[in-house]
Parts: structure tokens; sequence; C-alpha cells
């Protein structure tokens, strides 16, 4: 199943929108950040301005580090760390940044994976081909940076990012992965090859996709050899992901008999990138309504 490619993200130029406040579910209240400064800076270039409903995780009783990984090819690929301070082992979550790369927000998620008890790693794994982080037209970034990266190397890349892991003492015996639209694609490709996977949560990831050379997989022809229960969480106004190719993963899903009745949820209201508190497109009910399911998802199958 093919249509026409898009290569978008789903962003729109940031426009600043009203206010708000958001209480995550793991009982702390995040410091409400105006957009500007230092904070601001940590951003991706085509991600600026930075949006007021933008938050900062507050970093008491983690560890946060950049680290550095071998990768199977000898690429030393950089990495954000963030995880409960201790040395208690915690089961791992890897975070599959947008295709913005490894930039505030994501770090931020990993912050916040790490306050739930989890050790959050987020890979770089377009720096190969460059600093997403860096560019700020849109244009430049897709065919630069994100359509080279292969997805042979993008899997490989996890997979030694949780030996990594594993290496520093987090609980690889215990493992979730989630990611959000480039990311969200990802973690359907990757519970489709890993049988070391616990479980998945994909944000708006894309199902149905045209097949490069360096991109040969479609979530949706995957679906029969999904090793692990992945949760996806989509907008029902996401005009590149629409209803129908969520329908479509539905029956497809149902057809392979890896269906629960909340695999997929749709989210009424919301459109592309409804997560992402630095953007316009953020949705506060649905962005907390999502966070819930994924702590609950990762909580039953990852935790135990």
């Amino acid at each position: 199943m093919t249509r026409d490619r898009k290569d978008t993200d789903g962003a729109t130029p940031p426009r600043l929108p009203e206010d708000r406040n958001w209480a995550d579910s793991t009982g702390f209240q995040r410091r409400h950040i105006l957009a500007g400064g230092a904070f601001a800076a940590g951003f991706a270039a085509a991600c600026r301005p930075v949006a007021s409903s933008a938050v900062q995780t507050p970093g008491e009783g983690l560890h946060e580090e950049s680290v550095t990984i071998a990768a199977s090819d000898g690429f030393a690929m950089p990495a954000f760390v963030a995880r409960p301070q201790g040395d208690a082992p915690a089961p791992v979550i890897v975070v599959v940044h947008e295709i913005f790369g490894v930039h505030e927000w994501i770090r931020d998620m990993c912050r916040r994976f790490a306050k739930a008890g989890y050790y959050a790693i987020a890979p770089d794994l377009f720096a190969r081909h460059g600093d997403a982080t860096k560019i700020a037209d849109y244009k430049q970034l897709i065919g630069t940076i994100v359509s080279k990266a292969p997805d042979a190397q993008v899997l490989t890349d996890i997979d030694t990012t949780y030996a990594w892991v594993g290496a520093q003492g987090g609980d690889v015996s215990r493992r979730g992965i989630t990611g959000f639209c480039w990311g969200g694609r990802i973690v359907w490709l990757y519970a489709s090859r890993s049988p070391d996977l616990d479980a998945g949560v994909a944000f708006y990831g894309r199902l149905v996709t045209d097949k490069t050379e360096l991109q040969p997989l479609s979530a949706i022809e995957e679906v029969d050899k999904l090793k692990a229960p992945v949760l996806g969480q989509y907008g029902a106004l996401d005009k590149g992901i629409p209803v129908a190719d969520v329908d479509a993963m539905r029956a497809a899903l149902t057809k392979a008999g890896k269906s629960p009745p909340d695999m997929i949820t749709v989210h009424e209201g919301a459109d592309h990138g409804f997560m992402a508190d630095y953007r316009p497109s953020y949705n506060e009910a649905a962005a907390k309504a999502a966070w819930d399911a994924t702590l609950a998802w990762f909580g039953k199958y990852v935790k135990g």
C-alpha cells in the first residue's frame, strides 16, 4: 500500500499559542517556561521560535549526561541519557527522535521517563548524516539528513543502544521503545525486528509509506512480524496520517492476530505533533491522555 510521499513531520511555521500549564501523571508540576534564553536555544533550529507552552522537567533526583556509543560500524554515535540517581538497575526506554534530532524536547522526554523510573536514552540516529538540530530550512533537513538515514542502519543502531545501556547497568531484560513522527514509524519497524523488545509506543508514526532504496519498509506491511505489543497514538485531525491509514493498520493487525482492543488510540481534536508542547500543534488534553496511556502501557509490559 503506497501513496504520494510527503516528506514532512507535520510541522508548520511555529507561532506562540496561549499560555498553558501541564501537570503530568508522575506527580510533579512542571515549571512553566516562556520561550527564549538558554532554554529555547536548546531546541532545533527548525523549531524556533519555541512556543510559550514549552515546559521543562526538573532534574532533581536524576542523572543526566551526553554520551558516545560505538556503533557496529565503528561510528561514534551521540546519545542523551536520563535515569534515576543511584545504582539500582532501571528498565530501559529508548526514545526515538523526530526529524529535528535530539534537541531539548527529546531530552525532556527522557527526563519524563526517568522521573517515572526508567533508564531513558535518545540516540542520535541521524548523526552520520549531519546535525539535524542545526538546520533551519525544512526542505534541506529532509533532503540532506532525514532521507539519507537507512532503515537498516537505524534499526541496528537501536540494537547497539540497548547493548550499551546493558553494559552501563541498565536493566535490558526489560525493554521499551517510543518515538515521535519519524521516530513513531521506527517504533513499529523495531517491534517487528527485535525478539528482545517488551513493548513500544508509537506517536503519530507513518503507517503507509512509499519505499526507497534506503528506506524500503512500510509499517503496515510488517505487522505479521510484530514481536512486541505497540500502542499507536494518533490524532484525528492529522492530514499526513489520515484516519483511513489508521483503520487500515487496525485491519492489518487484526488479520495478523496482533490487535488487542487498546492497541491504537485516535485522539479526537488532536493534530499531528499533539504531544510536542514546544509547537503550535500541541494539544494539552490529548498529550495528558497519551502520556497516562504510555505509562500504563510500559508499566504493564516493561516494568511488569
